[in-house]
């Protein structure tokens, strides 16, 4: 049992031993007592006379940690939960809403959103303490769940939406945001990745350098990057956009018509199955509704393949081999043999099947749509009952689990100890009778997902130990790695037409592994390019129709490790590039310039420049792998390339009257990938060049521009960055050391007023010095 915390009150004591956890509460009730507002009723007797009971209260203290933390850092939480009209009655969409506009009002988005992390985190402990108390059903527990997380993505779209039409003004355009998976289903858990799409109505031009799918893509990135920021206040939801057409390779809106053209070409299986779920839940409506009616035939189609059933048998066969593994299958509420995912693939399974002839089935909530498969007679009475209730039960414990910290976990633990303490908060007198229960229901799922989808796992095409991976240092790791370019990455559906056009590159692949110096390393980087690509089945039939396209690929992950990591941050670049029919013509300094300047970048928006950067090192190594350019040339081209990449940079910051000199490789025009640029700035504009100096160095998702150095300045790090240009003159009379004379030999004027007058005092410093040495 839980040790009983020393300290405290009598009475403190006293409530702490009586409760599942004493040591956990009697911190928390101690930590609420020191805390508690002075003008607030006595925290004893609001426990005490606590609407649902004093029981429910201290329960929810032993068995959440985080909801504890929550309401000793705010006490002011429990003095709102004790009102009997916030935790008696279950809350729907528009009071949540209302009441956070009342708590946040028209500031939602200071500090960082704030008030919604705070108001997210009040809502989690109050739909916990329901659910423990046993007052809320499961459907009002994750229709609640849902609710919060579609309003904090609501409020987080309509201010950034708000803040960038008055940037950048307003497309004639709407945006929409379906929610997927849980969310889409009103299902969420307590601790759940919100699964979501980003759509757009139409393209369009917003103006000459934004088009509607770059506004609408920041759009996307800007609500990204509001939930996955950290904040003292709180979390807020992650988000997981992987089920966009073309994965984590795709871009994060697309239009109508382009989602339209993605999934008629190339939706698979597993995509029918995530849509069945999709709901519109922040943005336009008339866009949701417009992308689901579109999308009605492919989501629930008239006819389906033979292989569909093998096809999700094998999904699963995947989850439980490289996800779940042997030991957790038992354990695994979610992924495990008999669980929740198990029931949810008999259901979308039956409603993919059936969904076209009957319209009843066409329902996102996998509990709506079991009960309409019975009221259908497409499955029997007793297996419907044995579903919902194994579900029910199932999504308890995981709820139980994920309480306690709001932690991604839907496995059993092993720990004895931990293990009664969850049966005990399930309600069980003992750990034996929970497993017993657990095991169960568990056993009693998996003869209906057999009867209905597959008896045994589809067969699966397996990379044989054969010859032809002797070449490999690691066989049984390769061999691993063809199964899954096979097969697909875990957890999602490859169709029978890409297994079959991989059997014809794996023969060519293999081969052109055969000459790299390291094969293991080159097929990690090939699989791992696979997976960023997304587009697996038009890859590898690219691969194959273009076998100059395949030798081009494998030498480039051959020669450079650099290059492969490119490609794999950034697929695109491979088609980009290879694309343009004039991509192995050297870029002088002016033509850089000329395609920067139709980029569309400006000093609020570098991340252009970024992108042509990484376009154009990934150009000048592919023309090098070629054999198409020298040594010699890779070192202008790199040069030419950073010094346009310079200039705009500066130009768009608007210091024109900076002048930078360069040394060193740059200099000489000799720079090699991953080099800095060696720059002296003359004049007066300090601040100017700090701010260029952040900007080319600074990193985002699309990299950095380039690494700037400015260390051969006078008295180096010391001295200040930027220097007049009698500095410069009286410093190398009288100062400089012998081999800063001599890396003037290597200077070259890149821009700026005071070009020629900086030049001729290098001129004479490295003379005199080559006079007196």
């Amino acid at each position: 049992m839980f040790r009983v915390m020393a300290g405290g009150t009598d009475w403190t004591r006293e409530k702490a031993a009586a409760s599942l956890n004493p040591s956990q509460v009697g911190t928390t009730l101690v930590q609420l007592s020191e805390r508690w507002p002075a003008k607030a009723r006595p925290l004893r007797h609001l426990i005490e006379q606590f609407a649902l009971g004093e029981a429910a209260l201290l329960h929810l203290l032993a068995v959440s940690s985080i909801c504890a933390t929550r309401l000793t850092r705010n006490p002011e939480i429990l003095l709102w939960l004790c009102q009997p009209e916030v935790c008696l009655a279950s809350r729907r969409y528009a009071e949540m809403f209302s009441e956070l506009r009342a708590l946040a009002g028209d500031s939602i988005a200071q500090q960082d959103f704030a008030a919604l992390r705070f108001w997210k985190g009040r809502e989690m402990t109050r739909v916990a303490l329901r659910e423990l108390a046993n007052v809320a059903p499961l459907e009002e527990t994750t229709g609640e769940l849902s609710q919060i997380a579609e309003i904090c993505i609501r409020r987080v779209f309509e201010h950034w939406d708000s803040e960038l039409r008055k940037h950048h003004g307003s497309p004639m355009a709407e945006f929409a945001i379906l929610g997927l998976g849980k969310l889409g289903g009103s299902e969420l858990n307590h601790s759940s990745d919100v699964d979501l799409l980003f759509l757009y109505s139409e393209e369009g031009q917003l103006t000459p350098h934004i088009s509607y799918h770059e506004f609408f893509n920041r759009l996307g990135k800007r609500i990204l990057e509001t939930f996955s920021t950290p904040h003292p206040a709180g979390s807020l939801f992650r988000i997981d956009l992987r089920l966009r057409p073309e994965g984590s390779a795709g871009p994060l809106a697309r239009s109508l018509e382009s989602m339209e053209n993605y999934y008629a070409g190339f939706g698979e299986t597993w995509e029918r199955l995530a849509l069945i779920k999709a709901r519109g839940i922040a943005g336009s409506r008339e866009v949701a509704y417009e992308f689901l009616r579109q999308h009605q035939p492919f989501i629930y189609p008239k006819s389906t393949s033979p292989d569909l059933l093998d096809e999700i048998a094998s999904i699963k066969h995947r989850i439980e081999r490289d996800i779940v593994g042997t030991e957790k299958l038992e354990r695994d509420v979610k992924l495990g043999r008999g669980g929740i995912r198990d029931i949810e693939f008999i259901v979308q399974t039956l409603q993919l099947i059936h969904g076209a002839r009957h319209p009843f089935l066409q329902e996102p909530s996998m509990l709506k749509a079991l009960r309409a498969l019975r009221e259908l007679d497409l499955l029997p009475s007793n297996e419907v009952l044995t579903l919902d209730n194994t579900y029910r039960f199932l999504r308890r414990v995981e709820h139980r689990l994920q309480i306690e910290a709001e932690q991604q976990t839907h496995v059993v633990p092993r720990d004895a100890e931990a293990l009664r303490h969850l049966a005990l908060s399930l309600r069980f007198s003992s750990s034996e009778d929970f497993t017993a229960a657990l095991h169960e229901r568990m056993r009693a799922v998996r003869p209906i997902f057999q009867r209905i989808i597959s008896k045994t796992p589809a067969t699966r095409t397996e990379a044989p130990h054969g010859t032809d991976l002797e070449i490999f240092h690691d066989q049984k790791r390769a061999a691993k790695a063809f199964s899954d370019l096979a097969q697909g990455a875990t957890g999602f559906h490859i169709a029978p037409r890409t297994r079959q056009i991989f059997s014809k590159l794996r023969p060519i692949l293999i081969g052109w592994l055969t000459k790299t110096a390291d094969p293991d390393a080159t097929l990690n980087q090939f699989v791992r390019f696979v997976e960023a690509y997304g587009l697996r089945s038009l890859f590898f039939e690219l691969l194959v129709e273009n076998p100059r396209l395949l030798e081009l690929f494998m030498k480039t992950l051959d020669a450079s490790r650099f290059a492969g990591e490119l490609l794999i941050r950034r697929p695109q670049l491979l088609e980009d590039i290879t694309r343009d029919p004039a991509f192995h013509q050297p870029r002088s300094v002016a033509e850089n310039l000329r395609r920067l300047d139709l980029s569309g970048a400006d000093a609020n928006n570098l991340d252009p420049i970024r992108a042509y950067r990484q376009r154009q090192l990934l150009r000048i190594i592919l023309c090098e792998v070629l054999g198409l350019i020298s040594p010699a040339e890779t070192f202008a081209e790199l040069s030419d390339l950073a010094e346009a990449c310079l200039l705009f940079t500066t130009r768009a910051l608007g210091n024109e009257q900076l002048t930078i000199i360069a040394l060193g490789k740059f200099g000489g025009r000799e720079i090699s990938y991953g080099a800095d640029l060696d720059v002296l700035f003359v004049g007066d504009d300090n601040r100017g060049a700090q701010k260029l100096m952040i900007a080319m160095t600074q990193s985002t998702t699309e990299g950095n521009i380039w690494a700037v150095d400015a260390r051969l300045r006078p008295e180096g790090e010391n001295g200040p960055l930027v220097c007049s240009i009698e500095t410069y003159q009286w410093y190398y009379r009288n100062r400089a050391q012998p081999w800063e004379l001599q890396a003037l030999t290597r200077a070259r004027a890149v821009t700026g007023p005071l070009q020629s007058d900086f030049m001729q005092i290098a001129k004479t410093a490295w003379r005199r010095a080559g006079h007196n040495p």
